[in-house]
């Protein structure tokens, strides 16, 4: 058997399977989504400083980096 030869029967299966499990997964009402209590502290915290990185190295030369 040449798998080239059914080559769309193959794809079109795998898209009837993907396309199936994705609606039995979509219809499952056991999850529910709440918001964790620690993103609602943080976002209540608009104070807060984001850090900083200051690099004070020197850039390397194009015979410094042909050498490495």
């Amino acid at each position: 058997m040449n798998i080239a030869k059914n080559m769309e029967i193959i794809f079109v299966a795998a898209t009837i399977l993907a396309g199936a499990t994705t609606f039995a997964t979509a219809a499952d009402d056991r999850v529910d989504v709440v918001m964790p209590a620690d993103k609602a502290a943080v976002i209540a915290q608009a104070d807060v400083r984001m850090p900083s990185v200051t690099v004070s190295a020197k850039r390397l030369t194009a015979a410094e980096k042909a050498a490495l």
